[in-house]
């Protein structure tokens, strides 16, 4: 065996501890790999109904949401009509109404004058009788 032969036989051996000492790395990193791929399939089977879930719910959302907005829009309405009907009966009788209140102050006002009148006349006849 020359020297050749050696170094050759010392650096095969080297290389071999080298190698031996990358495969255990690699192996385990490919353990994290196999794994890392069958959380990334379990969360995959897993998100998939519930985004199903999730589009139902929204839809039902929806679905509830158009249908308040048509009862909001049937108050509206209804609010409009009433806010129409009301103004209409202010306007077809407060006119006579005030009419009314008018002429019955005015017909109580002559009513005590007239009282009042009529209390002063008695009051002088009465005097004129006393004093004749």
């Amino acid at each position: 065996m020359s020297g050749g032969d050696i170094a050759g036989l010392v650096a095969a051996g080297a290389l071999l501890i080298f190698v031996l000492a990358f495969a255990v790395p690699l192996m385990k990193l490919g353990k994290v790999l196999d794994e890392t791929s069958n959380v990334i399939k379990a969360v995959g089977g897993k998100t998939m109904p519930l985004m199903d879930e999730v589009t139902t719910t929204v839809t039902l959302t929806n679905t509830q949401l158009e249908r308040v907005d048509a009862i909001t829009r049937n108050v509206q309405s209804t609010t409009e009509s009433i806010s129409g009907l009301t103004q209409s009966f202010t306007d077809t009788l407060s006119g006579p109404l005030m009419k009314a209140a008018a002429f019955s102050l005015g017909l109580r006002k002559n009513t005590r004058e007239r009282g009042r009148g009529n209390d002063d006349n008695s009051r002088r006849r009465t005097r004129r009788h006393h004093s004749e």
